[in-house]
């Protein structure tokens, strides 16, 4: 077994604060066909006036004056991104950092083993990426070039098919979602909402979509405020994401900040 098992696997033993499981919904219970029957009918006559990252119901913070901060750590499934940064895997789990993982179905199927050992150490929490990496749209608006869901139908499929193929694999159906550009409009996120899922955005900009050079990363963690969300990525071994936490983790740490998973505080 690789070094990264043992490390995942030993980590495994250590609990920390458990998940609070998502408030039922539709989801639970329907068929996909017909979740996006009702879903559609339930929003068809919305029409969305914003589009951006920071649209009402998208939580960018952790409501706290704590000093913590929450690393979150995307893995988008491209053809170019479903590689795994794995030195950078091995780091938190040494350093036992908790971070929380919003993953594609893509990447998911293309890191079969390693989603099963990062599903199972409670250090990380698991969190919805979509399905195909689509910005959040219910009328097919894009962002940097990437078409947005069509409609409501497809909406609902990039939620909830990624949903449930993490609780297939995990036991654990997640309960936050990032969109794929971190993209969304109003109506987007309330539907997000009706299938479970808190959306998920973001107040430190991390790697830039992991075209940060080390230095950069460093220093745009370094920049942390109490209860901050860090957007990084793990997927692009080859850029300077992963060495730029490993130089910043241990100087926030010394600046007393703490590491947390986003569901181990309220959001807002």
């Amino acid at each position: 077994m690789t070094r990264l098992f043992h490390l995942l696997a030993a980590t495994a033993l250590c609990a920390l604060t458990t998940v609070q499981p998502p408030a039922a919904s539709a989801a639970d219970i329907l068929p996909l066909d017909k979740l996006q029957q009702s879903i559609t009918k339930r929003f068809a006559n919305r029409k969305p006036a914003r589009w951006g990252e920071n649209v009402p119901g998208v939580s960018t913070r952790l409501d706290t004056s704590e000093r913590v901060v929450a690393l979150t750590l995307d893995a988008c499934g491209s053809p170019k991104g479903t590689g795994a940064d794995r030195s950078l895997i091995e780091f938190l789990v040494r350093e036992q950092i908790p971070a929380t993982l919003f993953i594609n179905y893509r990447w998911i199927s293309a890191n079969q083993e390693l989603f099963r050992q990062l599903s199972g150490n409670p250090l990380f929490e698991i969190a919805n990426h979509g399905y195909s990496h689509k910005p959040a749209s219910v009328n097919g608006r894009s962002a940097y070039g990437i078409g947005g869901t069509r409609d409501i139908r497809e909406l609902v499929e990039e939620i909830e098919t990624n949903s449930r193929a993490i609780e297939a694999r995990s036991g654990t159906r997640p309960r936050l979602y990032r969109s794929g550009t971190a993209y969304y409009d109003e109506v987007a996120v309330e539907i997000a909402a009706a299938l479970g899922h808190q959306v998920a955005g973001y107040s430190v900009l991390g790697d830039a979509g992991a075209t940060y050079s080390a230095s950069q990363v460093t220093a745009a963690l370094l920049r942390s405020r109490p209860g901050d969300i860090i957007l990084c990525h793990m997927n692009h071994p080859a850029s300077g994401t992963g060495a730029g936490i490993m130089a910043a983790v241990p100087e926030l740490k010394k600046r007393g900040f703490r590491f947390v998973r986003m569901s181990d505080y309220p959001l807002k």
